[in-house]
């Protein structure tokens, strides 16, 4: 019955060639390109920021790498014990991306852009989490409408990133504050001339 499910729900979002150019055109760009958001962000939080507000930042940035690398690893435990293929590989439908035909259970995009939006909603505020997970559904649809992912990829993603969450928050009153203090080291060592002339944050 899942399978169904997932099978209608595919056909239903994925693009056809009597599918508009331009929308086809503009799901590229946001499958292929709006996960860069993800690095960019998370080193202007840390460089960069109000001087009251950059310790709060760097909380946030270092609970979502420890979130990020237990949602990586769940997401490739759970593609080993649970082997799916893409819809192009079994025929499915219209690929307009070009992928490989590895294994699609979760999707690593999902995963990495949804522990995004809800580390953003559990510790930043609720306008930016909104807004990530505004734009991981909007990466979830791309991946879908291109005809490289189920929707149940995207939804394991969203559901991994929600575990990762959990799980970093547990570990942050010890190891997470431990890891924090030694990043927060290794930075003022590595970038000691860019923070004396003023361009980064201490």
């Amino acid at each position: 019955m899942m399978e169904t499910l997932n099978t209608t729900l595919f056909l239903l979002i994925n693009a056809t060639p009597a599918s508009p150019d331009w929308l086809i055109r503009l799901a590229v760009f946001i499958a292929r390109d709006m996960i860069s958001i993800v690095p960019l962000l998370a080193v202007a939080l840390w460089l960069w920021g109000p001087r009251q507000q950059i310790s709060t930042q760097r909380h946030l940035v270092i609970k979502l790498t420890v979130a990020m690398a237990v949602s990586l690893v769940v997401s490739w435990g759970l593609g080993l014990a649970f082997p799916h293929p893409r819809p192009f590989a079994e025929g499915i439908g219209y690929q307009w991306l070009h992928h490989s035909a590895d294994d699609s259970f979760p999707s690593d995009h999902g995963t990495v852009i949804f522990t995004f939006a809800i580390a953003f909603l559990f510790w930043h505020r609720v306008w930016s989490g909104i807004f990530m997970l505004i734009l991981g559904c909007a990466i979830a649809w791309s991946r879908v409408y291109l005809g490289i992912h189920w929707p149940m990829d995207m939804v394991g993603g969203f559901l991994v990133g929600l575990l990762a969450c959990l799980s970093s928050q547990i570990l942050w009153p010890g190891p997470g504050i431990k890891l924090f203090r030694i990043v927060q080291r290794l930075y003022r060592l590595c970038f000691s001339a860019l923070i004396n002339k003023g361009w980064v944050r201490d």
